[in-house]
């Protein structure tokens, strides 16, 4: 896999060098002709692999994200196992936080649990610039699987502002965000200066992989689905636009994902990725028109589909793969991530299935 090439005085003196690869995974992020529909499974690094279980026995998913070793053998798991068109680096969002110094814990069960939530001046002050010199580790380690995996991109990611500024004001989790939405409405000022830094911080993460040979990216900004899109538009879309802008050079395909987005999807494809995520809500051609041309769209099996029978699976992937052909471009996903009880065979024939059966369609942009 070729990486980006970079400057030895400065590794952005000149960001517009393109990734070269033509893997069918990348064709279909640029809206060019591909023999099959290619596929990947967000989460499909663990979760549901008895394998993963067994390497992460004793170890906390943070340490996890900081041992090379280890990030690279579960990355490397899912490719090995199921016939996937791209590998997603194996983090969590919320490893640039506590990289720069954040006191935070992902709790088995519950997730993200943050000691001293941010909710003024004075906590926003602890947010730091992160640097590459923070993680090493991430560097390294997608330096390592740009070699093993050879011909199969890699995907890097980073946390969308929205969702960031959930956890670090929320605390943890939340279902109605309230906190989040009492400062995004009641102190405009604080809730900007927090996204811009977090835009910031996503931005280096993203570049950090870039550099280190990531092949395209993916911001997750789970949660956004939460505002209306009024107040997206408003008080969100300026810092993913932000991001989008600022790795646009670096010649590798974006993709923007969330969850519970349909009355979004025309304004996040505004944000400059050049594949806009679908979840399961909406079908795929609905999506097409809701999301400006020059768009690729990457979707959506209900993750839930895979507890049927085979059948269903089959009849419910014919029905998504119909519907993305509508699309300029389309790259085959769940509508979310994989369920932790997801019966890893079904994954493996999934797969197969999705290239076999676009192979026969002999797909082609449609638009």
């Amino acid at each position: 896999m070729a990486t980006r090439c970079e400057s030895p005085a400065d590794p952005w003196d000149d960001p517009r060098v393109p990734v070269d690869n033509d893997a069918v995974f990348l064709r279909a992020c640029r809206r060019e002709p591909v023999p099959h529909t290619p596929v990947w499974f967000m989460r499909q690094a663990g979760r549901s692999l008895p394998e993963y279980l067994r390497v992460r026995a004793g170890v906390p998913m943070l340490e996890a994200c900081t041992r090379p070793d280890m990030i690279t053998e579960i990355t490397l798991q899912p490719v090995r196992r199921y016939a996937v068109d791209a590998a997603i680096f194996f983090s969590d969002i919320m490893v640039p936080l506590k990289a720069i110094g954040v006191d935070l814990d992902i709790k088995p069960g519950v997730g993200p649990v943050i000691a001293d939530p941010i909710r003024d001046a004075a906590g926003l002050a602890r947010l730091r610039p992160l640097t590459p010199d923070d993680v090493t580790y991430v560097t390294e380690a997608v330096a390592g699987l740009v070699g093993e995996l050879g011909d199969t991109p890699l995907i890097g990611f980073a946390g969308g502002p929205f969702t960031l500024a959930s956890y670090l004001i929320e605390g943890g989790p939340s279902k109605s965000h309230d906190l989040t939405k009492a400062m995004m409405y009641g102190a405009p000022e604080l809730w900007g200066e927090l996204l811009g830094r977090l835009a910031d911080i996503t931005t280096e993460f993203l570049k950090i992989q870039v550099a280190a040979g990531a092949s395209a990216v993916q911001v997750f900004d789970s949660w956004v689905g939460a505002v209306s899109a009024e107040d997206y538009r408003r008080s969100v879309l300026p810092h993913t636009s932000k991001i989008f802008s600022a790795v646009e050079g670096l010649g590798v395909p974006r993709i923007h994902f969330g969850v519970g987005t349909g009355e979004l999807l025309g304004i996040m494809g505004e944000a400059g990725a050049d594949v806009v995520g679908v979840d399961w809500r909406v079908p795929l051609d609905a999506a097409v028109s809701r999301v400006e041309p020059g768009k690729a769209l990457q979707g959506n099996l209900d993750p839930a589909v895979l507890f049927a029978p085979w059948e269903v699976i089959e009849q419910r992937t014919r029905d998504v793969l119909a519907r993305g052909r509508t699309a300029e471009g389309h790259v085959f996903n769940l509508g979310h991530g994989v369920l932790p009880s997801t019966d890893p065979d079904k994954l493996a024939r999934l797969a197969d299935f999705v290239h076999e059966a676009s192979a026969a369609d002999a797909v082609t942009p449609l638009r």
